[in-house]
């Protein structure tokens, strides 16, 4: 079923097309709810909440942007409003294992930390300066760069999300990046 027939099914009430859209958006809405809140239980439970807006909302979808475009500006207002409520300042620790590496690439390198525990507590150290800069960037500067670097969405795909020209998207990941390097710039330069 295309986007257009499955929204047209869900807006009649059919459960069958509600659960195939769940299926269908799952991971991706629970991915990028995770890359904001850093909690796995949390990101479940806005998931949860994201597709209950999607089944309250259904009747408002216009066709103007995919669903897809919807259904990830529903996270990421779910996923800030969470963040903004609970004033979580562990914002984006995905975007650490991003920069970081995958968990299977980290877990291979847990006998090398444990061999040399003081390189691991300067990773550490690097990882919460990181942490820290991202967490200072304004919260458009946030959203664009961790769409970006986190769910490797197109500059396109964050436009519509955002609701936002694409030369503005491509403002603002260009200026997180620059506020990024000087924040970040006396950390590697003291090689910390």
């Amino acid at each position: 079923m295309d986007e257009r027939a499955l929204i047209r099914a869900i807006q009649n009430g059919e459960e069958q097309a509600f659960k195939q859209l769940v299926d269908n958006y799952q991971l991706l809405v629970r991915n990028t709810c995770l890359s904001f809140v850093r909690d796995r239980y949390d990101a479940e439970d806005l998931a949860q909440e994201v597709f209950m807006e999607v089944f309250r909302s259904a009747s408002k979808f216009r066709g103007e942007s995919k669903l897809s475009t919807w259904i990830y500006r529903i996270a990421v207002n779910k996923s800030l409003n969470f963040q903004r409520d609970h004033k979580r300042r562990n914002f984006f620790q995905s975007l650490g294992d991003a920069l970081f590496g995958t968990e299977k690439v980290l877990e291979g390198a847990i006998a090398a930390v444990e061999e040399h525990p003081e390189q691991h507590m300067v990773n550490q150290e690097r990882k919460e300066r990181i942490y820290r800069a991202i967490e200072e960037l304004p919260e458009r500067q946030k959203i664009a760069f961790s769409l970006s670097k986190l769910d490797d969405l197109s500059y396109q795909e964050i436009a519509e999300i955002m609701q936002l020209s694409l030369s503005s998207v491509e403002s603002l990941i260009h200026r997180a990046k620059l506020n990024l390097q000087k924040k970040l710039y006396a950390c590697y330069k003291k090689g910390i």
